[in-house]
């Protein structure tokens, strides 16, 4: 049984209890590092019974890197055959040259870390691609626009290679509004007093088609490659790329969903995500494997979804209880 440092028993602790009073509080987690914390509470420590940092080796390979330059030439062939590559192997990759100016990924980066708000700025845009300017932050206001706006043309580009990678026509995936249903997350990550017994985002694969993550150059995101955990070491002006549950599903394991995590650090970490979960929205729309993709020997391999199924389902599960493709295979 493990004792806490209160000397309250494992099976005497109440995390909800704990949760609950936090949250009340409306201060984040950024709030307890402003009150001079040292000793982070009992509720974001790892739990020795499920120790993530012990439970894979680590291994310094590194991610691949594909440089989207090129793309209306002869070397698009090229491209697609790399993203195709690291979308089946890791299901991970970082893009250089893909378009977007290194002063708008900068900015959003600032504007972020300038924002008065405790952790997590979401915003939404699964059931509306329209954005009101006047709900979101005005320190981060025109930057966050902005970067909406060039991120989407990235996934669309990206989507594009993907469906030339399945060996479909450019504008399979985005016929099916793959690049619909986005929401924009900006996470802060304080500096952490103690990040060898802190949890930090626990492994997870995302509830997503695609998923595209702009950082600063602290780093602290692991991806889980031939059972190590491999560093995503920052480049400047880069972005990385994951394939999502719901593009395994549709192509049949063609391209793989990979558990990752964000290890904490001494240092604060700001990142700018946009998930790109399909159509949400009314009317419905079921995603199932790709019919051009089935064959006699190779038949479907899931059960068609409901992306607000998928994700319902995403959220109203514990840390570890988050529903997989796996829970889909017919």
């Amino acid at each position: 049984m493990e004792i806490l440092n209160n000397g309250v028993s494992e099976l005497e602790y109440d995390r909800v209890k704990e949760l609950t009073a936090f949250e009340d509080t409306k201060l984040g987690v950024q709030g307890l590092v402003d009150s001079g914390v040292v000793t982070i509470p009992k509720m974001f420590r790892r739990s020795k019974s499920n120790d993530e940092l012990a439970d894979h080796p680590r291994t310094h390979i590194g991610l691949p890197v594909i440089d989207l330059d090129g793309l209306l030439t002869d070397r698009r062939h090229n491209i697609v055959d790399e993203v195709r590559s690291a979308s089946e192997e890791w299901g991970f990759f970082q893009v250089v040259n893909h378009g977007i100016p290194i002063s708008v990924l900068d900015n959003m980066i600032k504007g972020v870390r300038r924002a008065d708000w405790r952790d997590t700025l979401s915003v939404s845009m699964l059931t509306s691609d329209h954005v009101d300017p006047n709900e979101l932050p005005d320190a981060c206001r025109h930057e966050a626009i902005e970067f909406i706006k060039e991120i989407t043309k990235v996934g669309d580009t990206l989507l594009e290679l993907l469906s030339e990678g399945l060996g479909l026509k450019s504008d399979h995936l985005i016929s099916m509004e793959c690049n619909k249903g986005r929401t924009l997350v900006c996470h802060y990550y304080p500096a952490c007093p103690e990040p060898q017994l802190a949890m930090g985002v626990t492994k997870h694969t995302d509830n997503t088609f695609l998923t595209i993550l702009a950082e600063d150059q602290t780093g602290g995101l692991q991806v889980l490659h031939e059972n190590r955990w491999v560093d995503v070491q920052p480049i400047a002006g880069s972005l990385v790329v994951n394939i999502g549950d719901l593009l395994q599903i549709i192509s049949n394991d063609k391209f793989k969903s990979n558990v990752h995590r964000v290890l904490p650090s001494r240092k604060s970490r700001v990142s700018a995500i946009c998930f790109f979960a399909g159509r949400f929205a009314p009317p419905a729309r079921l995603y199932g494997p790709i019919k051009e993709l089935i064959t006699e020997e190779n038949p479907a391999k899931y059960k068609e979804v409901l992306v607000s199924e998928y994700v319902g389902r995403f959220y109203s599960k514990g840390l570890h209880e988050k529903p997989s493709p796996a829970d889909y295979r017919l």
